[in-house]
């Protein structure tokens, strides 16, 4: 959710506006859950300190709390986001698809200065969560001459099959890290060195040669210089979190996180 934030005008909460037509109304975040987590948060801070803490830093302040919760690093996030005023639920284009090649997905980071380390990095926060079947069942049948995406593990296929068949609950979640989802671990690059990715844009973190690089130094393959991914992780974070941050008018303190002021 803070991703998705920061992808679309900055960190400024705008993602958690509620209305026709705002951000969280697009395809793109129609899959997001947890608005009820920062709406709890955000009543507990009003009743003991009304108008000081923004909905975007907390926000970036709930990210961080879930990777500690999983077993994974903690870092000091810097807080004094301003909330946006505007959500429009046509700039949600913005935001990378499932289907972008690596190239897109390069050009897309880019333009906030995050570079390739950090596109691999921060995809690695899918070593927590889930998606919904719709979002990769495409895969799995009819991808290419009648067949599945040849990305996919030969072995992984009828686990993927059987938790999305044809015309079974789109909706349904299915882990992005198999085997360890509740966990903030280096698994899910695992996964995708073994064709068990389950987005097709994450599997090609390790079939694109300029990103498999990264993918071998956080798994600390022999050849490659190792990289810790809880460390690099957390400043790929704070990268992110300092996007397009606002300022004086054009920004508020939202009393509700889901209503501008």
């Amino acid at each position: 959710m803070h991703f998705h934030d920061c992808f679309v005008n900055g960190c400024d909460g705008s993602v958690l506006i509620d209305g026709p037509n705002t951000e969280r109304k697009a395809v793109q975040n129609s899959l997001l859950r947890g608005f009820d987590v920062i709406d709890e948060a955000k009543a507990k801070l009003e009743a003991a300190c009304p108008g000081v803490v923004s909905c975007a830093d907390i926000l970036a302040l709930a990210a961080r709390d879930s990777v500690v919760l999983t077993k994974g690093i903690n870092w000091k996030v810097p807080t004094g986001r301003r909330d946006g005023k505007v959500s429009l639920q046509s700039d949600a284009a913005k935001l990378p698809g499932f289907t972008d090649s690596i190239e897109s997905q390069k050009q897309q980071f880019a333009r906030f200065g995050l570079n390739t380390q950090d596109l691999v990095t921060l995809v690695g926060g899918h070593t927590i969560g889930t998606a919904a079947c719709l979002v990769f069942n495409y895969r799995l049948n009819n991808f290419t001459n009648g067949g599945p995406d040849p990305t996919i593990n030969p072995s992984f296929l009828p686990q993927l099959r059987s938790l999305c068949p044809q015309n079974g609950n789109n909706f349904r979640r299915v882990d992005l890290d198999t085997g360890s989802a509740n966990k903030f671990d280096t698994s899910f690059f695992t996964n995708l060195k073994n064709g068990r990715g389950v987005l097709e844009s994450d599997q090609k973190l390790w079939t694109d040669a300029s990103t498999r690089t990264f993918v071998q130094q956080f798994l600390g393959e022999k050849g490659v210089r190792k990289l810790n991914f809880g460390k690099e992780f957390a400043k790929s974070m704070v990268k992110m979190s300092n996007i397009g941050v606002k300022t004086g008018s054009n920004s508020e303190i939202r009393g509700v996180c889901s209503a501008i002021n």
